[in-house]
């Protein structure tokens, strides 16, 4: 199974420079994808509901204080298997021309953020985990004949 940082190396290798906020919603999503479409998780990283969306705190740990990054040498992109690369790839080819702002609300509207933060405010800071069970069932409940990421 990859690491999380495996998957940030892959999507950076993808994607080139990108914005650590957009980097943090593209795992969220490949992790709730690929719990739907393979029925088990990409990545073992815990992902927190943080202000502004999700978080995987280990690939935070590492960006921190960064608000772009053109490379990712904490993690081996080479490790992802066939069916994690299909995943990130379809979740890229998906989600991947959205900016930080439009994935961070995307993300606030659906409920394993939400249900993980319970009645806090929107702004209000946490740390809490987004469940595992919350988004396979969210994402697994979505219309796959729907285009990803509309």
């Amino acid at each position: 199974m990859a690491t999380a940082n495996d998957v940030a190396a892959y999507i950076v290798k993808r994607l080139g420079r990108t914005t650590t906020m957009q980097l943090q919603k593209l795992l969220y999503y490949s992790q709730g994808w690929h719990l739907a479409w393979d029925g088990v998780p990409l990545f073992d990283d815990r992902i927190e509901a943080w202000a502004n969306g999700p978080v995987v705190y280990s690939v935070f740990d590492r960006h921190r204080g960064r608000f772009v990054v053109d490379e990712w040498p904490h993690g081996d992109p080479d490790t992802l298997t066939d069916s994690e690369r299909e995943t990130v790839d379809a979740i890229l080819d998906g989600y991947g021309s959205f900016d930080a702002r439009e994935l961070v609300y995307r993300t606030h509207q659906e409920p394993p953020w939400r249900n993980a933060r319970g009645d806090l405010p929107e702004t209000a800071r946490s740390n809490a985990e987004i469940s595992l069970d919350d988004m396979a069932e969210y994402f697994s409940a979505l219309d796959s004949r729907q285009p990803i990421g509309e």
